[in-house]
């Protein structure tokens, strides 16, 4: 099977994908998917766990009755002295990164949805080894680069609950209060960068799930005709490949997101522009070569540039 997701791989996958253009074969297989919605959702559920215990952002109530429970004895030994030992401005950054992760599960979880409804693809569809084993390469190093800084705590405090849990068992664990309120009110006081960053990232989301609209709706109409068709609709009508150009608006959100002072998170957009701009000028060319009335006012990935 051709894939569009895998634009990341380089020259070595811009011919299959190039013939996937009007088919609508985008994304890696369901399984592939699969793994990265699980592995996405563990991170972020271990650094979630980890900001709500070792970094909390509390409000002085919630203070005041984190050293009352710590009094009866109702709390974690570390919910005390957490907000203590842990810089203001480090906490900010560790929610930081919950709020990325966040963003890239509900891309992952889209990408998921697509893959089972939108492509449908057939159960003998299949797709090259080294295409599949590059996505769950991308799917794995980009949700880390997004906690790169906290990578080695979070695994750290999850391997340290998970042990304790396995020596101790649930019964003999210390109790710990769960606030909702404190669990998510972290996210909200975040600055107003990173909710302008979500704003950009949710623009191309739901720009690019248009666009897989429109290309599995050509890919059913191929299966039916036999027959190539060119694209029309929303960013189609400005480029060749929207799709591409909303991942670049969707990695673009995360670097407004991050704040734009993670320099792991600019590389990883850098290297997601540089091959999504060489996989969208070979399929440009494979437009221009397949269809004689194909659009000659389309640009390759950016309107007006390229």
């Amino acid at each position: 099977m051709d894939c569009w997701d895998f634009a990341f791989v380089g020259r070595v996958l811009a011919f299959s994908e190039t013939q996937s253009a009007s088919r609508g074969d985008d994304g890696f297989r369901q399984e592939g998917q699969d793994h990265a919605v699980l592995f996405v959702w563990l991170l972020l559920a271990a650094t979630w766990l980890y900001a709500y215990e070792m970094a909390p952002i509390a409000s002085e109530p919630f203070l005041y009755s984190s050293i009352a429970g710590h009094l009866t004895g109702g709390l974690h030994h570390f919910t005390l002295h957490r907000s203590r030992s842990t810089p203001l401005k480090h906490r900010y950054m560790v929610w930081k990164s919950v709020f990325l992760l966040l963003l890239m599960e509900i891309q992952v979880l889209r990408r998921l949805y697509e893959n089972i409804y939108v492509f449908n693809y057939s159960p003998s569809a299949r797709m090259h080894i080294f295409a599949y084993l590059t996505g769950l390469f991308f799917y794995t190093a980009a949700p880390l680069s997004l906690c790169s800084n906290f990578a080695v705590e979070v695994y750290e405090f999850s391997a340290n609950r998970v042990s304790e849990f396995i020596v101790r068992g649930k019964d003999q664990m210390a109790s710990s209060e769960f606030d909702l309120w404190e669990f998510v009110n972290p996210l909200i006081k975040l600055g107003w960068r990173h909710w302008i960053g979500a704003i950009i990232f949710l623009w191309g989301w739901i720009h690019q799930h248009q666009c897989h609209r429109i290309l599995g709706s050509l890919r059913e109409r191929r299966e039916e005709n036999h027959e190539y068709v060119i694209p029309h609709g929303n960013w189609f009508k400005l480029v060749s490949c929207p799709h591409y150009l909303a991942e670049i608006v969707i990695y673009a959100g995360l670097v407004v997101a991050s704040g734009g002072s993670d320099l792991t998170i600019w590389l990883l957009f850098g290297f997601v522009v540089a091959n999504l701009v060489f996989a969208a000028a070979e399929t440009h060319r494979w437009y221009h070569s397949k269809f004689d009335n194909y659009p000659r006012d389309r640009y390759a990935i950016i309107p007006l540039i390229y």
